[in-house]
């Protein structure tokens, strides 16, 4: 406890530390007094059934990312998503298509244009979004909550349809503008901050709802509560392992002397992560799982419904079994396409480096890929049990919104950005000289998902 204190301490003594801390927790009250801005035309008093909507499913895991501002009907309704969908589809034809690469190839001025180019795909994809939220919104909310209000009238004004579309793409643009500010002004990966607030946001509700869920006459009572809350710490330890584990490769530097002076000579470690394919894979997994839940609609004849049916249900045993498989067929493919070992060969080549007992060149990549495929394979069993933790979670008691909590995407997102967040905050205090946030000095961020 007094360590901590002393670091709160040190914290507020570095001006520029402080000015920062204090910037992005006042972007992110924008951010979240902004949920709770209801869209012109909704009355906001009518939103429960909308509400429900949004509490399990596909639709209750939208509405934890956008912090509640789904349910709400508020501006912020599709949140940052667009955005990550944009920046993904940006790095797959980075992979496939010549022009991205070369972007990439030229530094900053070439991250700009990247840059520029997501937001225009960005405001595309929320302009073929905010329509289809309208026409949910639509159909959920019970007749006169949508102006005229008139029970009478079915079909919204087209001027509620165009404001709307137009308010939903401004508050999507408003997000990144405020994810921008919070990078280059504020502490923290300022998307990923943001992201991880919305899912923090709807933390406290949930965990109440457990509570008196489980105090009620069928829930198992205190002692059941406390065991769902020892397995969430052990959940977060484990993710946490997975998110900072390494494999350290030892690299020996060749001796150079030039003029009186001797360079290299000395042994370094080449981090490999254990899972350096992130949140990736399971993004990537669960955007294709989605697709037979779109198809059940489409279904003619009783057996594809019938299969439809069964990896719609996210609790079912195909569902989970596919998915995992996937992750783990997402987790090597994304490894493969972001990890070069004969770059990294070549790298070590050009600097005097080499791995003591391994040729360089093509022996060193060789050896540098084997490594990488066997400590990949682990990495993605864990990833994919992470994944599926939710279910197991629902499958004992746990309820949909507390569940999302035990694994996924939300909890690899938390963890990851808060270490990210941490060690920056712990490279200020190292600069200035004081002790870190923990006694070895030393927290390792996170390795997958950034924008």
């Amino acid at each position: 406890m007094r360590k901590l204190i002393e670091t709160v301490r040190n914290i507020y003594k570095i001006e520029e530390l402080r000015n920062r801390i204090l910037y992005t927790l006042g972007i992110l009250l924008i951010y979240r007094l902004g949920a709770y801005v209801v869209l012109p035309g909704i009355d906001p008093h009518q939103l429960s059934a909308l509400q429900q909507q949004g509490s399990s499913g596909l639709m209750g895991l939208l509405n934890m990312f956008s912090g509640g501002a789904f349910s709400n009907a508020s501006i912020f309704a599709l949140g940052i998503m667009p955005y990550i969908s944009a920046s993904i589809v940006i790095q797959l034809l980075g992979m496939a298509i010549p022009y991205f690469q070369k972007l990439q190839r030229e530094g900053e001025s070439g991250r700009r244009k990247i840059n520029q180019i997501t937001r225009y795909l960005t405001v595309i994809i929320v302009a073929l979004q905010a329509p289809a939220y309208i026409a949910n919104a639509v159909s959920r909310l019970p007749a006169g909550a949508i102006i005229p209000f008139d029970p009478t009238v079915t079909t919204p004004p087209f001027f509620f349809w165009f404001s709307s579309t137009v308010i939903l793409i401004s508050g999507t643009l408003f997000i990144m503008w405020l994810g921008e500010k919070i990078t280059d002004k504020g502490i923290g990966n300022g998307i990923s901050l943001i992201i991880m607030i919305g899912i923090i946001a709807r933390l406290p509700s949930s965990l109440v709802q457990e509570f008196v869920s489980k105090m009620g006459p069928l829930g198992g009572g205190l002692v059941y509560f406390l065991l769902e809350l020892v397995i969430l710490i052990f959940v977060i330890l484990f993710t946490i392992l997975l998110v900072q584990g390494t494999r350290r490769v030892p690299v020996q530097y060749a001796k150079r002397i030039v003029g009186n002076k001797q360079y290299g000579g000395v042994r370094q470690y080449l981090p490999l992560k254990v899972n350096a394919a992130g949140v990736m894979p399971i993004i990537f997994a669960q955007a294709i799982m989605f697709l037979p839940i779109t198809l059940i609609g489409f279904a003619k004849s009783d057996s594809l419904s019938g299969i439809g049916a069964a990896f719609a249900n996210i609790n079912g045993f195909w569902y989970n079994f596919t998915y995992f498989i996937m992750i783990i067929l997402f987790t090597y493919f994304y490894t493969a396409i972001t990890i070069n070992p004969n770059q990294m060969a070549d790298d070590l080549k050009k600097n005097g480096g080499f791995i003591p007992g391994v040729k360089p060149g093509k022996k060193t990549a060789e050896y540098l890929d084997n490594i990488l495929s066997r400590i990949t394979l682990p990495g993605s069993i864990f990833l994919g049990f992470i994944a599926i933790m939710p279910a197991f979670a629902r499958l004992a008691g746990v309820s949909t919104a507390f569940s999302y909590f035990y694994g996924g995407t939300s909890l690899l997102i938390l963890v990851g950005v808060v270490l990210d967040t941490l060690q920056q905050i712990e490279s200020y205090l190292l600069m200035r000289h004081y002790d870190g946030l923990t006694k070895s000095g030393r927290i390792k961020g996170r390795s997958g998902f950034s924008m």
